[in-house]
Formats: C-alpha cells, sequence, structure tokens
C-alpha cells in the first residue's frame, strides 16, 4: 500500500527539483561565459596559459591547463614564506632572530660555490650589507615584496629545501616542486629546476586566505606581506583600484607569473601563468584575464 500523500510528496520533491535547477543554472552558464571569453582571449594572443580560479566561499571555480608545467619563476617564494612560519611556530627559526647575509651558496648538481649579481636582482640593497646581520622577517619580506633573490637563496639554505617541499606537499600543492636556490646555472642547464602549476598555486594562496597555512595568525601576517607586493602590472591591474590585492608575482625571460587573494566583493583565489610572447604582452594577458574574471564574478 502505498504511503498516505505519496502523490503530494512526490510532486513536492519534482518542484524543489526544478527549483534548484533554476537556482543552479545561471551560475553554471555564468560559468561556462566566464570558460569560453577567456579561452577566446588566450587563443587570440597566441601564448600558453594556465588559469585557475576559485571563490572563497567555494561556490565558483574555473580550472583552464591547471596542471600544465610552468618553470615556477619567483612564484616559488610563496612556499619559502609558508615554510619560514611554519619552523617559526615549532622555533626552528624565529622571525626576529638575525643572522648573516651572506652571498655564496652551492650548486645542486656539484656542491659548487656561485654567488649572485645585483644587475640580475629586483632588489639591490641587500648586497651592500653582506656580512651583517638582518632578521628572517626582513628577509621574508624582501624576498616576497620586492622578489630579492639574494633573501631567498638565504632562507632556502637555512630552512632546507627538503624542508620547504615537504610543507608543500604536506599542503596538498605537489604540483609545486621546490629543488634549489635561484640563480644555480648548472642546475639550470641540467634541467633542474623550480616548477609549478595554477592548481599546485591556487592550493597554496587558498591556504593562506583560509588561514591555513600554519595557522590563522601567521596567514594573517604572510596576506599582509604579500598585499605588499612592489610588482602590480598583473593581476592588480586588472581589478578597480583600491581593491586589496595579496600576491605574488614571478618572470623569467620565458614566463610570466601571477598568483593572488583579491579581496573584491566575493573574494578570491586566482592564478594565471603565461608562457610565449615577450614579458609586457605577457604582463598585459595577465591583466586582461584578471579583468575579465573580476567582470564576471563580481
Amino acid at each position: 500500500m502505498p504511503y498516505p500523500h505519496s502523490r503530494s510528496a512526490a510532486g513536492a520533491w519534482s518542484l524543489l527539483s526544478l527549483m534548484i535547477v533554476a537556482v543552479a543554472a545561471p551560475r553554471a552558464s555564468a560559468q561556462n561565459t566566464l570558460r569560453d571569453r577567456l579561452e577566446a582571449l588566450i587563443a587570440q594572443r597566441g601564448a600558453e596559459v594556465a588559469v585557475a580560479y576559485r571563490t572563497l566561499d567555494r561556490r565558483d571555480e574555473l580550472l583552464i591547463n591547471e596542471d600544465a608545467v610552468f618553470h615556477a619563476a619567483s612564484t616559488m617564494k610563496v612556499p619559502v614564506m609558508i615554510e619560514l612560519f611554519r619552523q617559526d611556530s615549532i622555533g626552528l627559526a624565529k622571525l626576529d632572530q638575525k643572522i648573516p647575509i651572506v652571498n655564496t651558496f652551492r650548486s645542486i648538481i656539484d656542491d659548487s660555490p656561485y654567488t649572485l649579481s645585483p644587475e640580475s636582482d629586483s632588489e639591490t640593497a641587500l648586497y651592500s650589507r653582506v656580512g651583517q646581520p638582518i632578521s628572517y622577517r626582513e628577509l621574508c619580506w624582501a624576498m616576497i615584496t620586492a622578489s630579492s633573490n639574494l633573501a631567498t637563496n638565504i632562507l632556502i639554505d637555512r630552512l632546507g629545501p627538503q624542508k620547504i617541499q615537504q610543507t608543500t606537499v604536506e599542503l596538498g600543492a605537489s604540483g609545486m616542486q621546490v629543488l634549489r636556490g635561484v640563480e644555480d646555472a648548472k642546475a639550470y642547464e641540467a634541467g633542474r629546476n623550480n616548477t609549478t602549476t595554477a592548481e599546485a598555486l591556487l592550493v597554496l594562496m587558498q591556504a593562506i586566505a583560509d588561514g591555513k597555512a600554519v595557522s590563522p595568525k601567521a596567514s594573517k601576517e604572510m596576506i599582509e606581506i604579500l598585499a605588499n607586493q612592489q610588482f602590480r602590472d598583473g593581476i592588480p591591474a586588472g581589478v578597480p583600484e583600491g581593491t586589496r590585492v595579496a600576491h605574488k608575482t614571478g618572470e623569467i625571460s620565458t614566463v610570466n607569473h601571477d598568483a593572488a587573494i583579491v579581496f573584491a566583493p566575493r573574494p578570491y583565489v586566482l592564478v594565471v601563468l603565461v608562457r610565449g610572447l615577450e614579458s609586457k604582452a605577457r604582463e598585459a594577458l595577465i591583466a586582461q584575464i584578471s579583468k575579465t574574471v573580476y567582470e564576471q564574478g563580481q
């Protein structure tokens, strides 16, 4: 015997299903439109591009070539920062502890020494301070906000690339591979490079945004550092003036990247990796993708 009111219950369920579809359809349609717009833009420019986008409320997400492997350039400095805060949290490398500034490092290929040149670094002030003490915190700020290669190599030497990689994997970002410091020419020639995917950077930036990269307190300070980034021609150039963007750029001769937490009315993480074209065109494409994502998602 059927349950009482079974036909009414079935009718109510059908109505509820239709309502869910009606609500979900515009959102799915909007996401499809965003994908179409971005793929058309990328095809028009003729570059190899990876995009990873997710709102912090997890309601919207778009991934394009998210598993494609790129030279990480300076985006690898994000996991270095996370590992520094992790070691600070367990007392291995306190943020206010001072260590000497050095400019001699060892190649991962044969342990031969090499040095960095201020001519190939975006931050030069540290070179005049070699031999002087500096805090881990100041090194971190220089590494992220001015993308200092010298600060980066000092930190990687102190923290250990294996520990940086382990923490990166534990956060779920195994697509980011941190093997070495910057300007290790022998490693570069041997193809031993730091690499990343857009999805890996999305995972790391989302962990920071969610307060889960080490701790809420550490994540908040990392956001503050990222928000003081000096190079703003990528993702920040595509959002309205005054929008807070906490991000890390990366650039070498063949790639430009940007990985950001965008504090829009609906906050989101956006990662754009670009290979091909010349540097200014790559930056402009990142800004155009950023503008398209912002307009579509708000």
